[in-house]
């Protein structure tokens, strides 16, 4: 029974042409050939070194249906196009294992759906940016969806309520696929800024720092009404230390006092203003 088995596959595999290069077929020899592998692939027995022919020599013959569908995403950049293309392979591999001819379909038209569902499965778990759950990631393309939809027949951007009713939904879940969008994409801080004026700008230098000195106008607001509440020596004192610049021993001399009397005025004045800013904010 080996024996019969073996000699089956032997000469099934004597039938199946020697394809020197097959990723390099046209489509529409391809086509002919894909037929011609698939009916002997079906009479092989799997795991056989004949059944593993046939069946590299239809992924490779037929890659070209995963470069078709993987243009449809060629606006995702070159790195991301080659992990699309992997992805895309697999879809391939699978419309391979499971395609009859039995079916009475093309090839293709069996292929190209397995294909794109397989890249488009890769973009819906890992082309988020931050986690969304998956409802969320869902309504997205519901929104997408009604978004153009109602675009084009208003004229005009829909609002949150005419987008509810449309996709049968509550407002504040339309709400949170909105603000799930925003997690979708990422950029990088050292992207560069098209247009920009010197040609070498990066998204990082038109985002804002934190400005110090604003905070300094902040307590400075504030600080004004409580020096307003000091008397006509702190507030010279105070001048004096922090305007003039003056020792406190030059504030001493100034006003007759010594310099250890100058330092604890000193530290009873900015204690009594520091608890008044403290209690300001």
């Amino acid at each position: 029974m080996a024996a019969t088995t073996q000699a089956q596959a032997t000469r099934a595999r004597t039938e199946l042409p020697e394809v020197a290069e097959p990723s390099q077929v046209a489509p529409t020899d391809a086509r002919a050939l894909s037929r011609l592998f698939f009916d002997r692939l079906a009479k092989l027995e799997e795991g056989t070194s004949e059944y593993s022919y046939a069946r590299n020599t239809l992924i490779e013959m037929n890659m070209s249906l995963v470069r078709y569908a993987a243009g449809r995403f060629r606006s995702r950049g070159p790195q991301e196009m080659e992990d699309i293309v992997q992805v895309g392979m697999i879809g391939l591999i699978k419309a391979i294992d499971r395609f009859e001819l039995a079916r009475e379909v093309e090839f293709t038209s069996f292929a190209v759906p397995y294909i794109v569902g397989e890249i488009k499965r890769f973009f819906r778990d890992t082309s988020w940016a931050v986690h969304v759950p998956r409802r969320l990631q869902e309504a997205r393309v519901e929104l997408a969806k009604a978004t153009e939809e109602l675009g084009s027949r208003l004229g005009r951007k829909p609002t949150t309520k005419e987008l509810a009713e449309l996709m049968n939904l509550p407002e504040r879940e339309v709400v949170d696929a909105m603000v799930a969008s925003n997690g979708y994409t990422s950029a990088s801080l050292d992207a560069a800024v098209s247009g920009s004026e010197d040609g070498e700008s990066v998204l990082a230098d038109f985002i804002g720092a934190e400005d110090m000195s604003m905070e300094l106008v902040e307590d400075m607001h504030s600080l004004a009404p409580l020096l307003a509440a000091l008397d006509e020596r702190d507030r010279q004192i105070i001048h004096m230390r922090f305007v003039e610049e003056l020792t406190q021993a030059q504030i001493g001399e100034r006003l007759g006092i010594s310099q250890m009397h100058v330092s604890r005025l000193l530290n009873r004045l900015l204690a009594r203003l520091r608890q008044g800013l403290l209690t300001t904010h």
